[in-house]
């Protein structure tokens, strides 16, 4: 259990995600959290969804939070923290949530040494399983990166990573549940082509993709090693794969994920 007040600045389907897996994961008491958005409707649905408390005011927020979540776009970092930087403190910890929002960037905004850790988690967290990257800046001490690491690993999975891969975290994770959404939504569509009902079409599809991202975790093989397992000479999977390579499968995703870390890359500069 974590004894801290706990602040989100921002109220999307990141911070949504990341409050209602602390909640369900019972890190912390809901009263514990306090949240702002932009607007009252979001704020409504916060408040209903997890019974946080909630408010417009961003100053309030920064000021009674010991650790502060910056959920907001990362256009908005910027004029967000020049608003509340007059009640951020050093004994504070600020966790920054944004593709392309650097180390070097944040100080510059905050214009003074702050405990700041950048982190990238992405949306499964609202069903406890998240893959998050962690990247602390020198301020951070031991106990207080511990206690970051509880927060994230009570809605999925984490790790430390060098500042310089942040980029390549965008595309392979924070982004990276749209394109397994796009695939599921891909093969029910098919299977409804079939003949299948679309409601029984998904829950295969997404039973199966889940599925093989535990023999992944959980065997510690190969991807390649597992699929040439399902592959019989001849077979039914053996056709498929091959369908999927004469239409550039791999080549698209692999364009795709390094597109959105370009993206990401594009968003940090200047």
């Amino acid at each position: 259990m974590i004894n801290k007040t706990i602040g989100f600045i921002g109220g999307g389907n990141m911070a949504s995600a990341m409050i209602g897996g602390m909640i369900n994961s019972r890190l912390c008491h809901k009263e514990q959290i306090i949240a702002t958005a932009r607007t009252q409707e979001t704020l409504n649905r916060l408040s209903d969804a997890y019974g946080i408390r909630v408010a417009l005011d961003n100053v309030e927020t920064a000021r009674h939070s010991d650790i502060l979540f910056l959920a907001v776009k990362p256009y908005l970092y910027q004029e967000i923290i020049k608003e509340i930087r007059d009640v951020i403190d050093d004994q504070k910890l600020i966790v920054a949530i944004a593709a392309g929002i650097s180390h070097a960037k944040l100080n510059h905004y905050f214009n003074k040494p702050l405990k700041i850790v950048r982190a990238m988690p992405n949306t499964p967290a609202m069903v406890l399983e998240a893959m998050s990257a962690l990247t602390p800046n020198e301020y951070v001490t031991a106990d207080e990166l511990q206690m970051i690491m509880e927060i994230f690993e009570s809605f999925g999975k984490w790790e430390i990573v060098p500042e310089s891969l942040m980029d390549a975290v965008t595309g392979v994770s924070g982004s990276s549940p749209a394109y397994a959404y796009l695939f599921i939504e891909a093969m029910a569509d098919a299977a409804v082509a079939d003949g299948m009902p679309r409601g029984q079409a998904y829950k295969f599809a997404a039973q199966a993709v889940c599925g093989a991202a535990r023999m992944v975790l959980e065997t510690g093989k190969h991807p390649g090693e597992l699929k040439d397992a399902v592959c019989s000479p001849g077979g039914t999977t053996i056709a498929a794969v091959a369908k999927l390579e004469e239409k550039g499968f791999r080549d698209a995703v692999i364009s795709a994920q390094r597109c959105c870390v370009a993206k990401s890359k594009d968003m940090g500069k200047d």
